[in-house]
């Protein structure tokens, strides 16, 4: 089997967890941030975990992380 080529544009959004969950993070926390509350931005740094219907895709994605 040849190598497979990753991603580039999954491998900069998503990582997988110990157990195989893939770790993404949260949108809408790039520009515009004065009119959304603090409690928002505060809550969008937080790491979340993709959904399950997706998370096979982007396992092909990146298939050595």
């Amino acid at each position: 089997m040849p190598k497979l080529k990753t991603h580039s544009g999954a491998k900069k959004r998503f990582n997988l967890t110990k157990n195989g969950k893939v770790k993404r993070a949260h949108a809408f926390k790039s520009h515009i941030l004065t009119k959304k509350p603090t409690k928002r931005t505060r809550n969008l740094r937080k790491s979340a975990m993709a959904d399950k219907t997706n998370a096979k895709v982007i396992k092909q994605l990146i298939p050595y992380k």
